[in-house]
């Protein structure tokens, strides 16, 4: 079994930066990947960053140039550092796990950009 936790959502003003983060624990193996998706009211879930077991990183077009996605040093922490933040960006991020030929989801962090 693996478990995904996310932490650091919240509200932020527009233009302003919010950093989310990812635990992974239990049997999460040496050999994965872990990604960022966000599901806005009424959207599809959609892919906003990846990254791979080797660090190679991938950004949606919306993220590119905004949004870093980084693993901590013990590689089974994912982070989202968010810059530049849209109203559009308002969403639920949930963190995605990718080994063993399995794919594992967080809860889920909510994020809003409002003024």
């Amino acid at each position: 079994q693996v478990q995904l936790v996310e932490s650091g959502g919240g509200l932020v003003q527009p233009g302003g930066s919010l950093r989310i983060s990812c635990a992974a624990s239990g049997s999460v193996g040496s050999v994965y990947d872990m990604a960022w998706y966000r599901q806005a009211p009424g959207q599809q879930r959609e892919l906003v960053a990846k990254i791979t077991n080797t660090g190679t990183t991938l950004y949606d077009n919306s993220a590119y140039g905004r949004f870093t996605i980084s693993r901590g040093a013990a590689q089974n922490t994912v982070y989202l550092q968010m810059n530049s933040l849209k109203p559009e960006d308002t969403a639920v991020y949930y963190c995605k796990l990718t080994g063993g030929g399995n794919d594992y989801w967080g809860q889920g962090t909510q994020v809003t950009v409002s003024s």
